[in-house]
């Protein structure tokens, strides 16, 4: 595992790598010897592709060797980052497929083409998804979409909301026990 590095892309927003779960995961897999990139990506709070993707390829250096973790807007950028990367594999955590009818998802430059699922598939080793039935801002239909497209290792919860602030979520044990099985194989 020592040739494996992990990247956690945060949410657009007034997202920050030290806010929610990523703190945690992140000691967390580095406690196993894993080198993880946890930075702040550019142009916030809108997360545009044309920013975040590069920053991805060419700065934090993304390749075969890298497992991306993403949490709502970062699981977009994981997954288009995917149609056109070689990568280890995924988390997506709160993911969804369309700009949910909001103007700064509208203007982040992620949906203005149809999804080509079979890349981001063929891509990479595996991909684990992370949903929640109450999410405030991501309807359980788009996750489930992404999880059909993609035909994701799928966790459904009942009552994780976001998967951030809104139930004040700073550990995810879950998210690190599964990736490091997946590691493992």
């Amino acid at each position: 595992m020592k040739d494996i590095k992990v990247i956690i892309i945060h949410g657009n927003g007034w997202s920050t790598p030290e806010d929610h779960w990523i703190p945690s995961v992140k000691a967390a897999l580095e406690k196993s010897g894993i080198t993880v990139l946890a930075p702040q990506f550019p142009d916030m709070p809108i997360g545009r592709q044309r920013y975040w993707l590069p920053f991805l390829k060419d700065t934090l250096k993304a390749d075969e060797h890298t497992v991306l973790i993403g949490h709502s807007t970062g699981a977009i950028a994981a997954m288009r980052f995917a149609e056109k990367n070689q990568i280890l594999g995924t988390v997506l955590v709160a993911a969804y497929e369309s700009d949910l009818g909001i103007e700064s998802e509208k203007m982040s430059g992620y949906f203005g083409r149809p999804w080509n699922w079979d890349a981001i598939k063929n891509n990479q080793r595996f991909i684990i998804q992370f949903a929640s039935t109450d999410d405030p801002f991501i309807p359980i239909e788009e996750a489930r979409a992404v999880h059909k497209n993609l035909l994701t290792e799928y966790c459904e919860h009942s009552e994780s909301g976001h998967f951030g602030g809104d139930y004040n979520k700073t550990t995810f044990p879950e998210l690190v026990h599964t990736l490091m099985k997946k590691l493992r194989n």
